[in-house]
């Protein structure tokens, strides 16, 4: 992919993930309110203790999502490859949208799924583009060539 195309597919990456990390939240806090509205308890669990857990539950995974659409923006703003723990936030981003479009499909609907598949694919084409890091220009590495350190001839 050139650079061209991928800092756009970087930007739209964290708008997307922008917009969930400000859905999760409100979902959340709509889930919150309707246990502490019933009074719902699950097994004998206090009622307010899942209405906490909910609001932190969502506060996290909004956290979480805010800061891998931060990580795609400055990819996508800088042209260049988000660092070793970017990559990492990114790749477990796009395994938590693989799986939870998996289970969207039962649960909420194919427009879900749909949507969880274009976010999943935002994500690892975000992944993808930034994937090989250009070498470095002749004579601006990190030190010699290993056969001219060794005293051999260097590589043509």
């Amino acid at each position: 992919m050139g650079a061209v195309a991928r800092r756009p597919v970087a930007v739209v990456a964290a708008l997307v993930l922008f917009l969930e990390a400000v859905g999760i939240v409100v979902i959340n806090g709509i889930l919150a309110t309707f246990v502490d509205a019933q009074n719902m308890s699950l097994d004998g669990l206090d009622p307010d203790a899942m209405e906490a857990g909910t609001w932190v539950m969502g506060g996290v995974f909004g956290l979480f999502l805010a800061a891998c659409g931060l990580v795609a923006l400055l990819a996508g703003l800088r042209d260049r490859a988000p660092g070793r723990f970017g990559r990492i936030l990114l790749i477990c981003c796009a395994v938590a949208h693989g799986v939870l479009g998996a289970v969207s499909v039962g649960l909420v609907g194919w427009n879900a799924f749909a949507f969880m598949m274009v976010s999943l694919g935002l994500i690892v084409l975000t992944l993808v583009a930034y994937g090989k890091r250009e070498p470095a220009a002749a004579g601006q590495g990190d030190g010699p060539a290993p056969a001219a350190a060794e005293g051999g001839a260097a590589p043509a």
